[in-house]
């Protein structure tokens, strides 16, 4: 995990434009939780959040002591599934601000992408600690400020920690090791994809609020959720970046989205398919894809090609070496559910031995490339990293919850 602080002369350039480097030194901070039981809040009662949140207790002794959330039959549930009292289940627009301003150490935020910067600006501000899901935003500005938060947080000795399940799991650190130091000799072309079967069914319910029925549908939503490059890709996008060592300088490529009639996403307007065409540093051009087209083929896949070898990678699947340098990582890996396990592992252990993790700046960086994919996707037409980077567009949801 520790690689991710070794930030290249690119990355800090990177930074500077995006307003300031964020420096990653994890220090001694007295005052220790070590022999304390970590409290920690829940932003998100979703299926998301309730999948991960029993990590916390069942790995790292840690408890959930807080709940908010914008859907009332959500929040309730989650409450009586981990025994919160009910003046600690914080329902609302602003029930993040209650939470993370309440007594407790941490903050889980497992909420769509769309909340996120305004919510862990929340938290930081408010002293806490801080896990996030990925993507950490749905726009360039959010980005951003995302990336501010992550200074505030270092400056505070806090941890900040974003859920990426590959970057924790040995076999991939292991790999992209290899490819670091050469194995594959430089690596020429890469070879991305993201293939998913048609989503589950609509999560909403007859008579459901509309901005509520998009909450609970984000991750087909361009705007909650980004489009599927942003909420989903971006698993993999994560992965070339760090194994190329890099963002993009520029992409070019295209997207769409076929006929839903019918179906219970006929009214959502996020993307289907992406076709991309990423160009790194050193001449590496790199072949993105994805899709959500159909349930008889699903994969995610990052390969990189040089002229000793190649690395063949799969998330949740074989993880190899072929040519000169030949290795055999795995058959098989759980890297869905074993990778946030290490990570909340991860998170908790530093926030009990006062050694704060921060991995905001890879963060933003995978995040602004999936941005950029979709940015090219949308207009059709080149888009180069300081063009993505200087966009002022931020989505608005232009809903109206009821509560």
């Amino acid at each position: 995990m520790r690689n991710d602080q070794n930030q290249s002369a690119e990355r800090r350039d990177f930074l500077k434009a995006a307003g300031g480097v964020l420096v990653l030194k994890p220090e001694t901070v007295f005052g220790s939780q070590a022999n304390s039981t970590i409290e920690v809040g829940l932003v998100g009662c979703g299926g998301r959040g309730n999948w991960i949140a029993p990590f916390f207790p069942e790995f790292t002794g840690a408890r959930i002591v807080a709940l908010a959330d914008v859907i009332q039959s959500h929040l309730d549930s989650t409450r009586e599934k981990f025994k919160v009292g009910a003046a600690r289940a914080y329902y609302g627009p602003d029930a993040y601000k209650e939470l993370a301003n309440s007594k407790l150490d941490a903050v889980a935020i497992e909420s769509p992408p769309y909340f996120h910067p305004v919510q862990t600006r929340a938290a930081v501000e408010a002293g806490k600690h801080v896990y996030i899901a990925k993507p950490i935003a749905v726009d360039v500005p959010g980005c951003k400020h995302f990336l501010e938060s992550g200074k505030l947080a270092a400056s505070k000795k806090l941890s900040f920690w974003v859920d990426f399940q590959s970057r924790a799991m040995p076999v991939f650190q292991e790999c992209a090791t290899r490819i670091h130091r050469g194995d594959i000799g430089k690596p020429v072309l890469g070879q991305v994809f993201y293939y998913a079967g048609r989503p589950a069914p609509d999560k909403g319910k007859p008579g459901m609020d509309p901005g509520q029925r998009r909450v609970m549908n984000f991750y087909m939503d361009s705007v909650f959720g980004g489009d599927i490059i942003v909420e989903q890709n971006i698993h993999v996008i994560d992965m070339a970046n760090w194994y190329l060592q890099g963002h993009p300088l520029k992409a070019c490529g295209t997207g769409g989205r076929t006929d839903w009639t019918g179906t219970p996403y006929g009214g959502s307007d996020a993307y289907d398919h992406f076709v991309i065409t990423f160009w790194y540093p050193n001449d590496v051009e790199v072949s993105f894809s994805s899709h959500q087209l159909t349930r008889h083929f699903s994969d995610l896949c990052v390969r990189c090609f040089g002229i000793k070898g190649a690395a063949d990678t799969h998330y949740g699947g074989l993880v190899r070496i072929t040519g000169d340098n030949a290795w055999h990582g795995a058959d098989k890996d759980d890297t869905f559910r074993q990778g946030a396990i290490n990570n909340v592992k991860t998170f908790i252990d530093s926030v009990k031995n006062g050694a704060p993790v921060n991995n905001a700046e890879v963060s933003a960086e995978s995040n602004l490339t999936a941005i950029l994919g979709r940015m090219t996707a949308y207009q059709k037409q080149p888009v180069t990293w300081d063009e993505m980077l200087r966009s002022t567009e931020r989505l608005e949801a232009q809903v109206t919850l009821r509560w």
